[in-house]
């Protein structure tokens, strides 16, 4: 229990200053910042030390956050969604409807694995639930994932989108 103690006061104000960028709302970001540690707390087991603890951390206070927006509202806009999956800081800029639409787009030329596997992680699904349903390994999972992110970004990139 010290463990999870120690990881609390050392990323307690980065995981926070994370949920408020994600909420814009302080006092839902301090529920879900105690829920990303109890959810830790139990998952603590199942880390391998595939990330940084702060990207661990990071993870689970994202995924905490999706699930209060699916509870609170049926349906989450994909384009929110795919800001998550393509933004790699918390400083980056909102998408626009048109960066979406050209992101659907640029999913619309994958074939069909590499499309689920996008769409999965953009519904906020873990990389060991993305290759139990794809039959393929974890690891296939995140460097498939890896390299479509960085394909998609150096074309919005390119054509000054993002």
């Amino acid at each position: 229990m010290k463990q999870i103690e120690n990881l609390y006061i050392l990323y307690k104000n980065d995981v926070y200053k994370y949920l408020v960028s994600l909420t814009h709302n302080p006092i839902l970001s301090e529920d879900l910042l105690s829920e990303t540690f109890i959810h830790a707390i139990s998952a603590i087991g199942n880390f391998r030390g595939h990330s940084t603890v702060k990207t661990w951390l990071f993870a689970i206070a994202r995924n905490v956050w999706l699930q209060k927006l699916r509870k609170e509202k049926p349906t989450v806009e994909y384009n929110d969604l795919l800001e998550l999956y393509i933004s790699d800081s918390i400083s980056e800029v909102l998408i626009t409807k048109e960066i979406a639409t050209r992101i659907r787009k640029l999913l619309s030329e994958k074939d069909e694995p590499i499309r689920k596997i996008v769409n999965m992680r953009v519904e906020g699904y873990s990389f060991a639930e993305i290759a139990l349903e794809i039959k393929i390994s974890e690891s296939s999972a995140r460097v498939i994932d890896f390299r479509t992110k960085k394909w998609i970004k150096a074309i919005l990139e390119k054509e000054g989108l993002c």
